[in-house]
C-alpha cells in the first residue's frame, strides 16, 4: 500500500497543533508514500489556507469538508468538548464513497515511529479499530460499562485514535440511532463522543494496544508497572506509534510540564519554522 487517509476534525483553535501532529506523522511515514488528509470542520476555518499551504510544504493533499449547518445542534458541548468532536460519527457519510479505510486522529497526538502498517489490519466485522485504556483505571472502565449498559465490551475505547472500516460503517451505522442516543441521554454524557461511540458500537470494535496507538502521557508510570519494567522511556521510543496527550493539560501550552513535554515542544519548534520560510 502506497496510499493512506488521515482524518481529522477541529475548529479554529487547533490549527497550530494539527501542524504539529501532521509534522510527526510525516517525518515517521514512508517517503514515497501518498497521503491524504481530510479534516472536517463546522465551517471555512480562517486559517484554512494556510493549512492546506502546509500541507504542501509537507507533501500532504489536504481535503477540507464543511459540515452541514444542522449536523449535531443541541447535542452537549463544552469549551473542553466542542461540537467537533462529533463530527467522526459521521465521516463515513462525508467522505469520498471510494474510500475503505481512514485512521482518525485527534490533533493533541504525536507520532513518534511507523505508522502505516496499521491500515494492514485485518478488520473482519469490525466497524473500528481502537485503544482501550481499562488497564490503566479499571475501576473506571467497570464505572464506564456500568453508565452505558456496555456489558459485553472488551472495554471503554478512546475515541482519539481510530481505523474505520468505511464500506462498513456507511451499511451499519445510522445516523438516526446516534441523534436518538444523545437525545436520550444528554445528561449523562461524560466525555460526550466516546460514551455513544461505545454505547453504540462498544462491541464491534476491535482493541489495539494502547502502550502502542494511543499511548496516555499522564500514565508513564502505571505502564511501566503494568509490564512489570519493560515499557520504559526507552522502550516507548523505539516501539510506541502514537502519544496521546490527553486531559485538560495540554503540551502547547508554557506551563506544562508533564511527559513528553520537549519532545512535543521539539516538533511544535520545526513546524512553527517551516511556517515561516
Amino acid at each position: 500500500m502506497n496510499e493512506y487517509n488521515l482524518l481529522f476534525c477541529i475548529d479554529g483553535s487547533y490549527i497550530d497543533q494539527l501542524k504539529t501532529t501532521l509534522l510527526s506523522l510525516r517525518k515517521t511515514s514512508k517517503p514515497e508514500s501518498k497521503i491524504h488528509v481530510c479534516i472536517m470542520m463546522k465551517d471555512s476555518l480562517s486559517g484554512l489556507d494556510e493549512l492546506i499551504s502546509y500541507c504542501q510544504n509537507l507533501k500532504l493533499t489536504c481535503h477540507p469538508i464543511v459540515m452541514a449547518n444542522n449536523e449535531f445542534q443541541g447535542a452537549p458541548v463544552s469549551e473542553r468538548y466542542p461540537e467537533t468532536i462529533y463530527y467522526r460519527l459521521l465521516a463515513q457519510e462525508y467522505l469520498p464513497q471510494d474510500l475503505d479505510r481512514v485512521l482518525y486522529l485527534d490533533a493533541d497526538i504525536l507520532c513518534i515511529n511507523e505508522w502505516q502498517s496499521v491500515f494492514e489490519l485485518d478488520m473482519n466485522d469490525h466497524l473500528y479499530a481502537a485503544c482501550s485504556h481499562s488497564k490503566l483505571t479499571n475501576l473506571t472502565n467497570v464505572i464506564n460499562k456500568v453508565r452505558l449498559k456496555t456489558y459485553e465490551s472488551e472495554g471503554y475505547f478512546n475515541s482519539g485514535v481510530l481505523l474505520m472500516n468505511l464500506p462498513l460503517l456507511r451499511q451499519e451505522v445510522k445516523r438516526t440511532a446516534i441523534y436518538q442516543f444523545i437525545n436520550e441521554n444528554t445528561y449523562n454524557l461524560l466525555l460526550p463522543d466516546q460514551d455513544v461511540l461505545n454505547a453504540l458500537y462498544g462491541e464491534r470494535i476491535l482493541s489495539l494496544p494502547d502502550e502502542v496507538y494511543n499511548y496516555d502521557v499522564r500514565k508513564k508510570t502505571t505502564y511501566e508497572f503494568l509490564s512489570k519494567g519493560e515499557w520504559t522511556m526507552d522502550w516507548v521510543l523505539d516501539h510506541t506509534v502514537f502519544l496521546h496527550f490527553c486531559g485538560k493539560e495540554k503540551p502547547w501550552n508554557e506551563s506544562y510540564t508533564g511527559r513528553f513535554s520537549s519532545l512535543y515542544k521539539y516538533f511544535a519548534k520545526q513546524s512553527r519554522e517551516i511556517v515561516e520560510e
